[in-house]
């Protein structure tokens, strides 16, 4: 249930708590945070409470956990039930009938009890009809719209989450609203892919050429994992992100809202990676399934797969991101696993694009702000 967590044995320390943390943000996409909820375990200091569901899941955060748990509990239950009592009658009639000695005649029985057979088939069943129309029921109300949500489409691609909202703000992180029923839209630009996040009990698979739906209503604050669950590649695990319920739509829109002119233009071309980029290139040297920007974009010349090279310049990134089929560095390809940002992506946005692997280079070399907010001072 959790990242690489198996939290249920008992409470971390604040030592452990970091250095998960630390190995968590290792491996995984960049700027990816790690909530809260995936390293502490809700109900797991102790096994008086194995009898509840906060032993098992995370915490309750959508409408829909609450019964999705409670259907779980009394599944486990009567299959615990029955399976003692079907244990202890077989090693019982193991015991009881064993052979003795020479002895190999079969005790006298009857062939027939209607008692008996009515009370293990009619009695099973009546707990089997109960398990299928709550089922039914749970499942259905998972698939029916709730009155007037705010839609916000989903973008999944190898290996990225887009997340636009109402207002045509986008981020790379989920941003609800609590209490505000929500309709996700999901499409896929690639292959399958299947969002997934535990605390809600939600999970739906993205099906390339199609739209699939999601519909809950988030019902506590927080940050809560969000993941990929439909294997799409190799870059797969690292597929995750945070869904974070804010308590209105003001905070919510301060984590969603990007004005490009309050900050330098590396920075908004280091949100356009993040949203874009960061699911198949790395900045930290190492090459993924594109090679590590903070390598790549420099003055010199770098060789082609085919032969031939190229200088790594403004030009090339534009040539690229708009035709990433054309100059493939060696290395990665033959064929460039990269979709092409034609139409995509402005000329403004491929500028930044350009400023920010320049910072990457040569912080030096370019304007602007601290590396922490970016932020443009007054006047400049």
């Amino acid at each position: 249930m959790n990242w690489h967590l198996p939290i249920l044995l008992g409470k971390l320390d604040s030592s452990s708590t970091e250095e998960i943390i630390k190995r968590v943000e290792q491996t995984t996409l960049p700027g990816t945070k790690v909530p809260a909820s995936s390293i502490e375990h809700v109900g797991a200091d102790s096994w008086a409470q194995f009898y509840d569901s906060s032993y098992w899941f995370p915490e309750q955060a959508s409408d829909f956990a609450a019964p999705v748990d409670n259907l779980f509990m009394y599944i486990f239950w009567v299959s615990l039930v029955f399976f003692v009592v079907i244990v202890v009658a077989m090693v019982y009639l193991c015991f009881r009938y064993r052979r003795k000695g020479q002895e190999i005649n079969p005790e006298p029985s009857s062939s027939h009890n209607n008692l008996i057979e009515i009370i293990w088939s009619v009695g099973p069943s009546v707990f089997l009809v109960y398990m299928f129309w709550q089922g039914a029921t749970t499942y259905f109300e998972t698939k029916t719209p709730p009155p007037e949500p705010e839609e916000i489409v989903v973008t999944a691609s190898r290996w990225n989450w887009v997340f636009t909202y109402p207002n045509g703000d986008s981020s790379s992180e989920l941003h609800l609203v609590n209490n505000q029923p929500t309709r996700l839209k999901m499409q896929s630009t690639d292959v399958l892919h299947s969002l997934y996040v535990p605390a809600f009990r939600q999970k739906m698979d993205i099906v390339p050429g199609r739209y699939s739906y999601a519909y809950f209503r988030p019902t506590k604050e927080g940050q809560y994992r969000l993941s990929c669950t439909e294997y799409c590649g190799r870059e797969h695990s690292k597929m995750r992100t945070v869904a974070e319920v804010h308590p209105d739509e003001e905070h919510r829109r301060e984590n969603t809202q990007w004005i490009k002119e309050e900050y330098y233009p590396w920075k908004n071309g280091e949100r356009i990676y993040k949203i874009n980029c960061s699911g198949c290139h790395k900045i930290n040297g190492e090459a993924a399934t594109g090679p590590a920007l903070n390598l790549l974009y420099s003055m010199k010349k770098r060789p082609l797969m085919g032969g031939g090279k190229v200088t790594v310049d403004a030009d090339y990134v534009r040539k690229s991101i708009e035709y990433p089929a054309a100059d493939v560095v060696e290395g990665f390809g033959p064929v460039s696993k990269m979709n092409s940002f034609l139409n995509k992506l402005s000329q403004d946005d491929i500028n930044n694009v350009n400023a920010y692997l320049q910072k990457l280079n040569d912080p030096s070399s370019v304007a602007g702000g601290t590396i922490e907010t970016g932020l443009r001072a007054d006047g400049e």
